[in-house]
């Protein structure tokens, strides 16, 4: 699999990604749409054209803090922390649309391709080449919050976070016909451990967010 989250370290910062489940979209053809032991008997699911374009508008990414754990003091050349962060977001990456949708892969594919977190020159994902990514991936679990630990090698009240960046917008899918769908899509692409000095000024709104949490 290409793509996959990485993880980063640094000071007082954070960053995060997104996905959601795709809604269908069905046509009465007669019926009463009732099911007889399983099989349906008066539904026809509509289908999204294969030959659409997408158009990305109010694209936005921003970090979203994970897990946070208690300040902890430490002593003159610092040393390992103990306490454990608490999840406080859980980042999903989601599709929803109002209706017949292209798979919400694609729909992320083409994201990806549209905010550069996904280099291809396929125009699809079904043509790349088998290649996959964890970006589109809408059952891709969130990252574990104390996978990467930071040690700081200095005396200080520090407070341990994770976060991710979340990338997410709007789209409009428009087929050759000109029948149009829209919605909305969100994935996450990197998590990052980071580690917030309580006696030190915030140097980011994840970083002020950090310490309004748990420093005094």
């Amino acid at each position: 699999m290409r793509g996959m989250a990485g993880r980063a370290c640094t000071a007082g910062l954070v960053i995060g990604v997104l996905v959601t489940g795709l809604t269908g979209c069905t046509g009465d053809a007669g019926g009463d749409g009732k099911t007889d032991k399983g099989r349906k008997t008066g539904k026809a699911v509509a289908k999204a054209c294969a030959d659409g374009t997408f158009t990305w508008s109010r694209v936005t990414q921003r970090d979203r803090l994970t897990g946070v754990s208690d300040p902890e003091q430490l002593g003159e050349g610092g040393g390992s922390l103990q306490n454990r962060m608490r999840r406080v977001y859980t980042p999903r990456p989601s599709v929803r649309a109002d209706g017949p949708a292209p798979s919400p892969a694609e729909i992320l594919f083409s994201l990806g391709k549209k905010t550069g977190e996904i280099d291809s020159d396929a125009r699809t994902s079904a043509e790349a080449g088998g290649d996959t990514w964890s970006f589109t991936d809408v059952r891709f679990p969130a990252p574990g919050l104390d996978d990467g630990r930071v040690t700081p090698h200095a005396a200080g009240e520090f407070v341990q976070y994770a976060g991710v960046r979340e990338v997410e917008a709007d789209f409009r899918y428009t087929c050759q016909d000109g029948g149009t769908v829209t919605g909305h899509a969100r994935s996450w692409t990197v998590d990052i451990s980071g580690l917030t000095d309580c006696d030190e000024r915030p140097d980011s709104a994840l970083a002020r967010e950090v310490a309004r949490r748990s420093c005094a």
